[in-house]
């Protein structure tokens, strides 16, 4: 059964998609409208409430889900979730490597286990997901791997060293395990997610190095970058996946700035210093 005015999608109906980061933003809506769709939920975060409500909300489509708390930065519990995942359901057909955090910071001030924390779940995250769930995909004889990276996957951002890195990472990681599916001709699709500005609480639940102010760099963010409600976005990425595309940009920003860093080069990266210097705030 799904909830009224919701219907299911041959795409996505009877299918098990296992979402992470499922506690808020594009987690929580990609979880929601793949309930209204048909798919069988299986769901997961850090935050105990915020995973509880994700929960209610894709059961209330009729959806059948699996709620459980993780943290994707540890492999070994990973794997026993997705263990677990597949024998609760019996199959996996999907994932959707969407955990994420975010952190302000200059290389030259940043400590070494401030870029640990943002590899570990942005980097290591997506890939304990892809490792874990894989063999299960492959099975399932009619897989799809989507990873989320980043507009800062495409360019760079002064101050963003640490999340440039991991979803520069993640976006190679996803195109080589894309190419590596087709030579070996194995069921599994493989999609690369590059969100612009969206409207989620990672600004505000972000981390800042010294002399950074992490309200500050939130306010400006949710204020003059979120451009695009996380529900348009899941709308976006979730249309990407029914065509099975390899790269999927989310916002007119991200459309715009991906034409532009194609078409200049790494001339960006003077515009970028420019306007980064007069309008994002700075240390202090």
């Amino acid at each position: 059964m799904t909830e009224t005015g919701s219907k299911p999608d041959p795409a996505f109906a009877g299918k098990v998609a296992v979402v992470t980061g499922a506690a808020s933003g594009m987690g929580r809506d990609m979880a929601i409208q793949l309930g209204r769709a048909g798919a069988k939920l299986a769901i997961s975060d850090m935050n105990p409430d915020g995973l509880e409500e994700t929960r209610a909300l894709v059961a209330a489509t009729g959806a059948e889900v699996h709620a459980q708390l993780l943290n994707v930065a540890e492999r070994e519990a990973m794997i026993d979730y997705a263990d677990t995942v597949a024998k609760h359901y019996g199959k996996v057909n999907m994932i959707f490597n969407n955990a994420g955090i975010a952190h302000t910071g200059n290389v030259e001030h940043m400590e070494f286990k401030e870029i640990d924390r943002v590899m570990d779940v942005d980097f290591w995250g997506v890939v304990n997901g892809t490792k874990a769930f894989l063999p299960y995909l492959i099975e399932s004889g009619d897989g799809h791997v989507v990873n989320t990276s980043s507009l800062f996957g495409i360019l760079s951002q002064p101050g963003q060293s640490a999340y440039n890195a991991a979803k520069f990472a993640v976006r190679g990681f996803t195109e080589a395990l894309r190419q590596e599916m087709l030579i070996a001709k194995h069921p599994v699709k493989v999609t690369c997610v590059h969100p612009g500005g969206i409207k989620t609480a990672i600004a505000r639940n972000s981390t800042a190095s010294d002399g950074y102010n992490a309200k500050e760099n939130a306010a400006f963010f949710d204020k003059y970058l979120a451009t695009t409600t996380s529900e348009k976005a899941a709308t976006i990425i979730l249309n990407a996946v029914r065509r099975g595309h390899a790269r999927v940009l989310v916002g007119a920003d991200a459309k715009i700035l991906d034409f532009l860093v194609r078409l200049g080069g790494s001339f960006y990266q003077r515009a970028s210093v420019i306007l980064t210097g007069r309008f994002v705030p700075q240390a202090k």
